[in-house]
């Protein structure tokens, strides 16, 4: 692959940390490298690919000459800054929720729809770090039969929330230990040796956000218009990794052994399914991986055409970082980056 010039917004961030380490990790093409974040990250210096580069506060002027842009902010600033870089001739590649159900813009999971990205215009987005394990798992059993009704219970790690959240979990951990009131900021509820049901904001409906994404974006990425998904979101006192308790009501049966042959062929998954050697996934040992693990297959009691399983990843990597850097990969692979000549003279 040839060298790209590329931008990093949120470069300090819990994502944009994840995302610099696995850059390297995979050999991406980086040519030039502009690390960008908020003013208060401003002067702060990484080692990026044996170099020293210090982190610049993103401006309007930083996508200049930038071929690709990832952003991990906020969807607030997303919004701001997604039409800037575009302006500069960047394609973008948004980590955030602000642009995923937009017509134009393509939801991607490059080993489930690759194909959407020969039809960007601009704006690439990465779904919801929920969505993503859900996705994986039907693609490859929605080639077995029709997919009809999903219900997903998520069990998802503060990482999903960002670094403070991260540090409100290990201080309030501390602070209930040693028998002291848990202070806290972040969440609604205190997160140490608790759980909530509550992931983003309520809508009107009485599901949050979070829930809702995973209908939408699992409908759009997988291209299954009345696909019905009923999701409830639940934090729990994880680091990292996200897990979701799937049942998927099929059009006919399905057996379990069709659905662990189907999954392990996918690519991306593995199927760690052992019950009788408690062999299954857990947020501690897929943490650090790259692969949605499924385990726990099995048929679903409650309806004929029904199975069960339990799916797990590492929400930091391949639920945001790492599908970022596919997705480049991806653009370099099929030829799709405008050259960088042409936004050169456009700047």
């Amino acid at each position: 692959m040839k060298e790209v010039s590329i931008a990093v917004v949120g470069a300090t961030g819990a994502v944009g940390s994840e995302f610099l380490k696995i850059m390297q990790e995979r050999k991406f093409p980086a040519g030039e490298i502009k690390l960008l974040a908020s003013s208060r990250s401003a002067g702060v210096k990484l080692e990026v690919n044996g170099r020293k580069l210090t982190v610049q506060e993103t401006t309007a002027e930083s996508f200049a000459g930038v071929q690709i842009a990832f952003i991990s902010v906020s969807s607030e600033v997303s919004r701001r800054l997604v039409p800037e870089a575009r302006k500069a001739g960047a394609v973008v590649i948004d980590d955030s929720s602000a642009f995923r159900m937009s017509p134009d813009v393509k939801l991607v999971v490059p080993e489930v729809n690759a194909s959407d990205l020969d039809s960007h215009t601009g704006v690439i987005s990465i779904p919801n770090c929920s969505t993503t394990p859900l996705v994986m798992a039907l693609a490859p059993l929605g080639r077995l039969a029709k997919v009809r009704r999903v219900v997903a219970d998520t069990y998802q790690s503060v990482a999903g929330t960002g670094a403070a959240a991260m540090t409100e979990l290990r201080d309030q951990a501390r602070s209930v230990l040693d028998e002291k009131k848990a202070e806290r900021k972040v969440y609604p509820h205190q997160i140490a040796f608790n759980v909530f049901p509550q992931v983003e904001r309520f809508l009107d409906n009485g599901y949050t956000t979070e829930e809702w994404k995973m209908l939408e974006e699992s409908r759009k990425i997988l291209h299954w218009p009345d696909l019905l998904v009923s999701a409830t979101c639940v934090r729990v006192p994880v680091y990292i990794s996200h897990c979701v308790s799937a049942h998927v009501e099929f059009d006919r049966p399905v057996s379990p052994q069709e659905a662990r042959q189907a999954l392990a062929a996918m690519p991306g998954v593995k199927v760690l399914d052992d019950p009788s050697q408690n062999q299954y996934p857990t947020p501690w040992n897929v943490a650090g991986t790259d692969d949605v693990f499924v385990g726990r297959i099995r048929k679903d009691a409650s309806h004929p055409n029904g199975l069960a399983m339990w799916i797990a990843l590492d929400n930091l990597r391949k639920g945001a970082a790492l599908n970022a850097i596919q997705i480049a990969e991806e653009l370099l692979k099929r030829n799709l980056l405008p050259e960088r000549k042409v936004l050169q003279q456009a700047d």
